[in-house]
Order: C-alpha cells, then sequence, then structure tokens
C-alpha cells in the first residue's frame, strides 16, 4: 500500500474508532466493530505476505553481512600518529551502534575486535543496503561552519589560472554534489567559526523546499552561533562535512535560539542518514577492511526445534482455554487470532528482523493476551452466579473488568515508552515488540471478542455459558501469613546477592564479558552443525559459530567462532581431534568485547530506572501512594529473586536473558495491579469490614485469574524448557522463575506492603481511595410552579440546591 492510502486508511480507522466509541446503538457498535476488525485485520496481512518478502530473518536464523571495521590512528598536533585507546575504540563502538539503530530493529552484533578493530554484523540488508551501511559507518561526520569569502567567486578564477594567491587565512573547498559535471568550488576561511562538538540534535525534517536538517546547539554553541550570525549579516556561511561544502547560505538575520538548518538536494535517506551521523560524529576516522556475508549463528535442527516446540505450547495454551472456558474460550480463540494477525502486521511494518528467542516472545505474548479475556471470563462467571441474564452479564463483565485491563497495560507501557526512548539496540526494539503485543491483545480483548459476543447474543447464537471451575474456596487468609512470605522472600533477596557476589564474572556470558575470536580456514567441507555438535562436548558455554564468504565469491570452508575467554586453544585442539583430514589452519585469534557495552547496559538501566518512576507516579495517581510502593517493591522483588535462581542454578546471563526480565518485569506489574484493582473497588463499594479483610477478600476473588493465567502462560514456557534445544533454555527458565516468583509476590507480598506502609504512616487507605477525584459542583435546580386549585394560594417556586444525583424536591 502506498503511503497517501495508507495515510487515509489511517484517518478512516480513526473515524471508526471514534464513532465506535460515541455510538450508542447495539446495532451501529456491531457493524463498526465488525468494520474495524476487518479492515485492520485486512492492512496487516497485506502488510506481512508473503512472509519470505515481508519478514526478515536474524542473524541466528539466516545470517547477515559481516563489517570488520578498523580505527586510522590520526595525526597529532606535531604529526606524529596517534595510539588507537580502549576510550576511542569504545566511542566508536557506541557511534556505530547509535547508526546502526537507523536500519530498524534489527539485533545486530556490535563489539570491539582486538585493540583497533570493531566487529559489525547486520541481518536482513540487500546489495543496496549494504552499500548504504558500508558509507554509514565510515562516516566521520565531521561538521564546520566556515565564513566564505566576500569575493569568493571572482577570487576563485584567479586562484586556479594563476593570476593571484589564496588570501592567507583561506582555504578552497569543493562542495559534496555535481552539477554539470562539475564540483562548485568555495574559498573558505581554514579556521571555522564553529564546529559540530557543540551539536546535540540533529533531525531530519520536510519543508516546502524538501528535506533538510535542523541542528540544535549546546548553550556554548548558541552563543557563538548568534555572535558569528550576527557579526556577518549578509554573508555566506559555508556548512562543511568531512572538509567538503554541503551548502553555503547567506546569513539574512541575527540567529539567537542556537538552531540551523542543513539544505540541500536531499533524499529522505540521505537527510536522516545525515542526521544519524551528525547527532553521532566519530572521533577517530575509520575504515573497513573486510566484509562477507556470514551464515546463521544457529543449527538448523535447533531452529526447528525450537520453533516447534513454541508451536506446540502455544497450541496446548489454545486447547487448554477452549476446555475450560467453553463457548467462550472459541469467542477467545477469535480474539487471539486477531491478535496475532496484527502483531505480524506491525512487525512487518516496522522492519522487525525476527530472531528465534524473538519468536518465543511473540508465542509469549500471545500466551499472555489470554490474561485479559481470563480477567472478563472470571467477571462473567461472577455477574452469572448473581442471577444476571446472559447479555447483562456479558456487559457487567466487561464493564468491571475494563479498569484492570486498562490499568495493568498502561502501567507496563509507560515502561515500554521510556525504554524506547531512552534505550538503544536490542532494548529499544524489545519496548516496539512490547508496546505493538499490548496494544493488540487489549484491541483484540476488548473490542473483537466484545463484539463476536454481541452479535452472537442478537442473534441468540449463544445462550448460555458454562465454564469449568477448579478453585471454589475463597477463605484463604494470605495477609494472616505474611510476615512468613516476606521473611521467605528477604532470605530469598540475601540469597540471589551472595549467588552474585560469589560468581562475580562468571554469573555472565560473552555478552557481557567478550572473549576470544577465532578464524579457522578448513580444507574439507564441514558444517556449522559439525563443528557445533563437537565443540558441545568439551562444555565451552556460550559459543557462536558462523560460516563466511566473501561478498561476490563462492562460500569458502571459513569460519568465525567467537567464544569464552582463553578457550580458543581447546577450540582449535578439539576440532583437529575430530577432524583430523580438515587441516584446520587459524588465520586470526584474538579477543572479542562485549555485546552489551558500558554505555548500553548504563543507559539501559537508566531507562528502567525511570520507568519504575513512571509507574511509581502513575500508580500514586490512579490509585494511592501506598499501592505505588506495594507495586514498585514487588517488581523489584520479582526481579531480584528471577536473576538470583537463574545465577544460583549456574546458569550465564547473556542478551537475551535480558529480553526475558523486562518481560518478566511487564509481567509483574501487571499481575499486581489486577490484585489492586479489586482492592480498590471494595473499598468504593463500601464493602464492610476492616482494611485487611477486605486485601484478604480482593485476593481471594482474584486467585482463580491470577493462577489461571499463570497456569496458561507456564504451559507455553514449559514446552520451550524442556523442548524448545540449548538456545531457548535460558530464555525458557528464566520466564518460568519469574511467572511463579510473579504470582507468588501478587498474592502473598503486594498487598502486605500496601497495608504495612499505609500503618506506617498512619493513613486510612479506605478514605484514601474513596476520596472523589473532584467534588460535584452543586446545581441550582428551579422548582415548577404548582398549580392552584379554587380557593388556594399558589406554593411559591422555591431555588434549592441540587448536586446533580436524584430528583431535586421541595422544601418542606
Amino acid at each position: 500500500m502506498s503511503p497517501t492510502l495508507t495515510f487515509f486508511f489511517g484517518i478512516l480507522l480513526l473515524v471508526l474508532f471514534g464513532w465506535y466509541f460515541l455510538a450508542d446503538s447495539e446495532r451501529v457498535k456491531r457493524w463498526l466493530g465488525t468494520t474495524l476488525t476487518v479492515l485492520l485485520c485486512a492492512f496487516c496481512i497485506d502488510a506481512f505476505l508473503p512472509l519470505s518478502q515481508k519478514l526478515h530473518l536474524g542473524l541466528d536464523l539466516q545470517g547477515g553481512t559481516s563489517f570488520l571495521v578498523r580505527l586510522v590512528p590520526p595525526n597529532g598536533d606535531e604529526g606524529q600518529t596517534r595510539i588507537i585507546t580502549p576510550a576511542m575504540q569504545e566511542q566508536a563502538v557506541e557511534v556505530i551502534r547509535k547508526r546502526v539503530d537507523q536500519f530498524g530493529v534489527s539485533e545486530p552484533v556490535i563489539t570491539k575486535q582486538g585493540t583497533d578493530r570493531i566487529l559489525v554484523q547486520i541481518p536482513g540488508l540487500d546489495t543496496a543496503q549494504i552499500q548504504n551501511a558500508q558509507q554509514q559507518l565510515q562516516r566521520v561526520a565531521r561538521l564546520e561552519f566556515r565564513l566564505v569569502h566576500p569575493e569568493s567567486d571572482s577570487l576563485l578564477p584567479q586562484i586556479q589560472s594563476g593570476a593571484t594567491f589564496t588570501p592567507p587565512g583561506y582555504v578552497i573547498l569543493n562542495s559534496d554534489k555535481e552539477r554539470n559535471g562539475k564540483r562548485e568550488k568555495y574559498l573558505v576561511k581554514r579556521r571555522p567559526e564553529l564546529t559540530g562538538d557543540q551539536v546535540t540534535r540533529a533531525q531530519a525534517t520536510f519543508e516546502q523546499r524538501g528535506y533538510e536538517v535542523s541542528l540544535k546547539f549546546t548553550a556554548q554553541g548558541a552563543d557563538q552561533f548568534r555572535e558569528v550570525t550576527r557579526d556577518n549579516i549578509n554573508q555566506r556561511l559555508g556548512i562543511v562535512l568531512d572538509g567538503e561544502v554541503v551548502s553555503a547560505p547567506v546569513i539574512q538575520s541575527e540567529i539567537p535560539n542556537g538552531q540551523a538548518v542543513i539544505t540541500g538536494t536531499f533524499t529522505a535517506d540521505e537527510a536522516r542518514s545525515l542526521a544519524s551521523a551528525l547527532e553521532n560524529p566519530l572521533q577517530t576516522p575509520v575504515v573497513i577492511d573486510e566484509t562477507h556475508s556470514v551464515s546463521a549463528t544457529l543449527g538448523k535442527d535447533s531452529i526447528v526445534g525450537g520453533v516447534t516446540a513454541g508451536l506446540g505450547g502455544l497450541a496446548a495454551t489454545l486447547i487448554f482455554v477452549l476446555i475450560y472456558y467453553r463457548t467462550a474460550g472459541l469467542v477467545a480463540m477469535v480474539g487471539l487470532a486477531v491478535n496475532g494477525i496484527l502483531l505480524f502486521g506491525v512487525m512487518s511494518l516496522f522492519n522487525f528482523v525476527l530472531t528465534l528467542p524473538g519468536i518465543a516472545g511473540i508465542i509469549l505474548t500471545i500466551g499472555m493476551a489470554v490474561d485479559s479475556n481470563v480477567l472478563i471470563y472470571e467477571r462473567l462467571r461472577e455477574e452469572l452466579e448473581t442471577g444476571k441474564s446472559l447479555r447483562a452479564a456479558i456487559d457487567a463483565a466487561y464493564n468491571k473488568a475494563f479498569s484492570a485491563i486498562f490499568d495493568a497495560n498502561v502501567t507496563t507501557l509507560i515502561t515500554a515508552g521510556i525504554l524506547f526512548w531512552l534505550g538503544s539496540g536490542p532494548v529499544k526494539g524489545f519496548a516496539i515488540t512490547l508496546t505493538v503485543g499490548i496494544i493488540a491483545s487489549m484491541f483484540s480483548a476488548l473490542l473483537v471478542t466484545r463484539n463476536v459476543f454481541r452479535w452472537a447474543t442478537a442473534f441468540h447464537a449463544i445462550k448460555a455459558v458454562s465454564m469449568l471451575h477448579l478453585i471454589r474456596s475463597k477463605n484463604f487468609d494470605f495477609l494472616g501469613k505474611r510476615r512468613l512470605a516476606i521473611s521467605a522472600s528477604l532470605i530469598l533477596i540475601l540469597a540471589s546477592v551472595a549467588a552474585f557476589a560469589v560468581r562475580q564474572g562468571g554469573a555472565f556470558n560473552i555478552d557481557f564479558t567478550g572473549g576470544d575470536s577465532l578464524r579457522l580456514r578448513s580444507e574439507k567441507a564441514l558444517t556449522e552443525s559439525q563443528l557445533r555438535s563437537e565443540l558441545e562436548k568439551v562444555n565451552l558455554g556460550n559459543v557462536v559459530i558462523q560460516r563466511e564468504a566473501t561478498q561476490g565469491k563462492a562460500a569458502a570452508n571459513l569460519f568465525e567462532i567467537r567464544s569464552p575467554f582463553q578457550t580458543s586453544s581447546r577450540i582449535v585442539d578439539q576440532l583437529k581431534h575430530s577432524f583430523p583430514d580438515a587441516n584446520f589452519v587459524v588465520e586470526r585469534a584474538e579477543g572479542v568485547g562485549p555485546v552489551i557495552g558500558s554505555s548500553l547496559a548504563w543507559t539501559s538501566l537508566k531507562a528502567m530506572g525511570l520507568g519504575i518512576l513512571g509507574i511509581l507516579l502513575y500508580v500514586t495517581i490512579r490509585f494511592e501512594f501506598s499501592f505505588a510502593v506495594g507495586a514498585i517493591v514487588a517488581l523489584v522483588h520479582d526481579v531480584v529473586i528471577t536473576l538470583g535462581v537463574f545465577v544460583l542454578t549456574g546458569h550465564e546471563l547473556s542478551l537475551v536473558v535480558v529480553g526475558a526480565v523486562l518481560t518478566i518485569g511487564g509481567y509483574s506489574i501487571n499481575d499486581t495491579i489486577v490484585v489492586f484493582d479489586r482492592i480498590r473497588e471494595g473499598f468504593k463499594a463500601g464493602r464492610k469490614g476492616s482494611t485487611q479483610a477486605i486485601m484478604n477478600a480482593s485476593i481471594n476473588e482474584t486467585l482463580s485469574r491470577t493462577l489461571l493465567t499463570s497456569g496458561v502462560t507456564l504451559l507455553c514456557m514449559l514446552a520451550l524448557l524442556f523442548f524448545g534445544g540449548a538456545v531457548l533454555v535460558d530464555f525458557a527458565f528464566t520466564i518460568v522463575i519469574g511467572i511463579v516468583v510473579g504470582t507468588y509476590s501478587s498474592i502473598f507480598i503486594a498487598a502486605p506492603i500496601v497495608l504495612w506502609w499505609t500503618n506506617l504512616r498512619k493513613g486510612n487507605l479506605r478514605r484514601e481511595v474513596t476520596r472523589p477525584q473532584k467534588p460535584p459542583q452543586p446545581v441550582v435546580a428551579a422548582q415548577p410552579v404548582a398549580k392552584a386549585s379554587d380557593g388556594q394560594q399558589p406554593r411559591q417556586r422555591r431555588l434549592i440546591p441540587f448536586t446533580g444525583t436524584g430528583t431535586p424536591t421541595d422544601s418542606k
């Protein structure tokens, strides 16, 4: 679909959404809901079909393109070549990481190699994209603002003919574009007035003149730029990028706001690439020494096993829902099918690169989307038990479940938004995936399934709804066990901290620590699977094996192996022993840096911290501060214990585990908010009893939902854990631990923390929660004049205060 059609299609959807929510007629809502669902599904199916062309596979599934980038030592002040320092290499890694991010959510490998090189592997690039990537990786983006000589146009021909000399302090630079087969030249000052070091933000924009790049300076840069523009009005200011003049606009007035614009004949891609480079300039020039295509990091057996196990687990989950909820479960299947279509459609629109852990994450997302249906159906059960008709019970179930679904998903969206805003690379990719999953699940659960019920009840296709009910007792004293539960959690937290202290660096794999990079050539035709199976015998931990092939040439028996530190010799010995006739030759052996650098780790931690702060503020506004404290404590509790158990059992933290832990954070807050919503409802309904009694009752009422959601999600992950293969073991194991711990904390930890915090500050939780957001304003209502009967005086019309509820009556 063209961009123009997509734009108008989006406008149409917005109109239909607005109409749907404003409509009062059930008949109109049925048709609008159906139209919305059909249009969105058709749009998404068009976006991802054919799958072979629209969905791109990651390095682990299909391989990609590998660039070996070398830093060029810059010259010192006296012309001496400087040594490449670790700081220079680290700065180049972070710059390249940010530039590669513009290629989409591609989960690339970007890591230091040796002392002066950087390994960059990007999946899913075609020939044109490879050339673009090479340009982006090598562009230094040294930006300078230089004044053009007032008589540049007249002096240049004389200088070129030898009639005169170049004025002192000036230099001749070429334009970056050719016109009529020639490059325009400019006579500009040798010393720049301002450099790109003062640029804080660069952004591609579209104006009437076309695409351009807007710049924003630091406070110091803004002052310098104001002085330059103030003192040189009507002179040209050359914008120089990597020694070439991009444009030379005339200064027409003083620019005091610290902003500038680079104009030119840019395409959209050129403007975005230039903005990315200017925002992330390289301090050290680089060149690309080698460009190779590389094979998938996983073997075919691992890929097939992982996908099969994931789909099998998802099928088991859906079958369970169908058996447990029967007819309502069939309605849920329709919603989940729409959810899956929306997920794949948006993935295609965002140019997602699909990895095996990513596939597992999608399966998990669909499994967790069952949660909204479980919430609604458990409410439906309660409403039917009160004797309501089916249609009235369905309406009440959706209305009452809405606040829990909305609050639980918005808190997760806050975290996702902050992770996307501040994160980069895999963290930003996770944030987009999480956001898409949440929006798709809310749409499918609240609109699609509701619409199916509307059609079914309108035509009497569903006359009754029956469900299994495994958990009937609702009299457990959970808060009475709070001291025991909190003591057990404290012991687990201390054990988790101790595990990290004892294992230290041993708790992290090469994604965090780096390792060895080994390049081997074999005279015998071997496959990656053969090498992988032999190296598994010596238990080296996480080893990445890829076949390399130079662009444009036939694949050779050339392998790149990345493994933990000090394992290269063991790898060579094992392979020579296993394949004595292969005559392996070591072409290169050196250290490789971590995939998760210090900068990426810090920005990710900062984003998570701000995400927690966002949750704290939202829950305080929607509930009360005590609930916010309980939610955050439960979240931190779940993440720490999950990581602690993971490390205690001998596993190593990797990039995949980071994604799993972030998922657990979202699951934890979602689970907790559902319980809090029922507690808030109990207070607002004026339920009798103490605060502790109401909390206990609320936890019991949501117990079925809590255990069912955990159970169906565990079905997916247990299938991956036992049958998904070595690649997905860590991901599935982390999720399994997190689900168990998250379920436990939502029952035994979150509410007790709320109660403890309330008692600590001697507050009244019931009064705080039931306090109205905005007191109703009295409205003056006029009473009608009563007719006078014969011989009686008419009653006087009187004005009385009216609060907006009930019917105003005359004061006696």
